[in-house]
């Protein structure tokens, strides 16, 4: 039996953070829309209620039938989790006199009940709610207060019930990670089996009875999540994948070369094509974004379906897939805010059966995995990179020279961020989640020797992350920044203006494009 923390997304957003830690956990879990709960799963032990950017009252509300579930399994209900556990049993939701939103402590803890185990005095947590709950339902009683929230957690110990006005998910509820251990390995009695090791070992059994003898196809970018799922699927069918590294024209300085090196090293069967010309060809005079990465996406679709065509016997497609791409695109608000490399388009065109061996991992799971998998540190550590690569760093129009221009700038930002050591001998490579340099579409004035230049002007990009949800901008030191813009003003023939974007995600995206 694999056991299963089943988190319902009522459209939170920290609703993928809910998973991530209990992942942490040595758990598994899977996030479903709220309207979607498998009742007949028995592997499901106990089941947590997201946030809302809705009120329990609104017309537009996610509602669900809460006994059904209550019925079955514990539950733990987050903030409008919590709301509509009182809303839905008796209790009274009401607006806030002020939105209660950031630390708060808990001034009342009632430590015996099994969610507060271990809990210190006055723990901080975070709250983020325009409603409260002004009263709790019938055989419920409060376990947990602020100075401003009376009923900041609740339970009915009978129906096995909890819930809590604050987000245990977050970095600022000091023992969050605690309360939710305390809830699913105290209270649903998770046996804490899911590991590398343990998730390599099931996943290449699967694959092995998925695929038998057939043959496979994967496209490499580079990328971790990739590199990770080819390794994946070479230790189960071996000979029987194929791998396809298509050089799109947009990616980083070297990167074709590069790349193919590093694979040489896990014995993977990879053919690199060359297709920039058709990409600059294609892309020539587009500017709107969302149009530059449709056309990347149907180029290397129709790329990667010819080369594919020329093997003989192909029955999958590999895909390195992972968990959250999977989840931004069951996006319960139907909207779409840019769309996606890693989901959809080639198996319908190409009449191949999807094979995803990382669908169920998050990105800092993929790594541990690679990293089980004895995969080099440089390939494993490699930063994100959009799958449209350049072309959505170059704002505007895509040419050759522009390309160019960006990937040396690029390559001495990315080269920089590995040499700077900081004082515990880690590199800022390493302590940032993702980097990059943006060609800005904007010429400025400026003087170099005893001339005056009107010259191109680029924008250093790079944010710390645990999951590429919410990103915040890395402070990195101004002696780096000073000598990084020097490097490429100097070295950069086009570009004589360097600006760092200290935008954090959200409300700003982490690619700009």
């Amino acid at each position: 039996m694999q056991q299963k923390i089943l988190i319902l997304d009522f459209g939170s957003q920290t609703t993928q953070l809910i998973g991530r830690r209990v992942r942490e956990l040595d758990t598994f879990c899977e996030i479903v829309p709220y309207n979607k709960f498998p009742e007949n799963d028995e592997n499901i032990i106990g089941v947590i209620l997201s946030g809302s950017p809705y009120s329990v009252y609104d017309k537009e509300a996610f509602k669900v039938d809460l006994k059904k579930i209550t019925a079955k399994h514990p539950v733990l209900g987050i903030c409008y989790g919590a709301q509509f556990i009182s809303y839905s049993l008796g209790g009274k939701v009401e607006p806030a006199g002020s939105r209660e939103y950031g630390r708060q402590n808990l001034e009342f803890i009632d430590k015996q009940n099994p969610l507060f185990k271990d809990f210190d005095d006055n723990s901080q947590v975070w709250m983020s709610h325009g409603d409260t709950i002004t009263k709790i339902p019938e055989g419920f009683k409060v376990i947990a207060s602020t100075q401003g929230v009376e009923n900041a957690a609740f339970v009915s110990e009978k129906d096995k019930i909890w819930g809590v006005q604050f987000h245990p998910e977050v970095f600022h509820s000091l023992q969050g990670t605690l309360l939710l251990k305390n809830f699913v390995v105290g209270i649903c009695g998770s046996r804490q089996d899911w590991s590398a090791a343990s998730f390599i070992e099931t996943t290449v059994n699967e694959l092995k009875a998925q695929l038998n003898n057939d043959k496979v196809v994967l496209g490499l970018s580079g990328g971790v999540d990739s590199s990770v799922a080819a390794v994946l699927l070479n230790k189960a069918i071996g000979k029987n994948l194929t791998c396809i590294f298509v050089n799109n024209g947009l990616l980083r300085k070297n990167e074709f070369q590069e790349v193919l090196k590093d694979y040489e090293c896990l014995g993977l069967n990879v053919k690199g094509v060359d297709a920039s010309e058709k990409f600059y060809a294609d892309l020539k005079g587009v500017e709107e974004p969302e149009k530059k990465r449709k056309i990347i996406g149907k180029d290397f679709i129709d790329v990667f379906n010819e080369e594919a065509q020329k093997i003989d016997g192909v029955k999958w497609l590999g895909q390195g897939t992972i968990y959250p791409d999977r989840i931004e695109s069951l996006n319960i608000t139907g909207k779409t805010i840019k769309s996606h490399h890693n989901v959809g388009g080639l198996p319908e065109k190409m009449k191949l059966q999807l094979c995803e061996p990382l669908k169920w991992l998050f990105k800092d799971e993929v790594r541990r995995v690679g990293r089980q998998l004895g995969m080099p540190e440089n390939l494993i550590k490699r930063h994100p990179f959009p799958g449209p690569g350049l072309g959505v760093r170059i704002l505007g129009d895509i040419t050759p020279e522009k390309v160019r221009v960006l990937q040396d700038a690029d390559d001495i930002f990315i080269k920089g961020l590995k040499n700077w050591k900081c004082e515990d001998g880690v590199s800022l490579y390493d302590k940032v989640w993702q980097a990059g340099v943006i060609l800005l579409p904007v010429k400025s004035v400026g003087v170099m020797g005893d001339e005056r230049t009107y010259e191109r002007a680029v924008a250093l990009r790079a944010v710390t992350s645990t999951d590429a949800m919410t990103a915040d901008w890395a402070h990195l030191p101004y002696e780096f920044l000073a000598k990084v813009s020097n490097d490429i003003i100097n070295n950069v023939k086009g570009v004589n203006r360097v600006a760092y974007d200290i935008s954090s995600k959200p409300p700003s995206t982490i690619e700009w494009e």
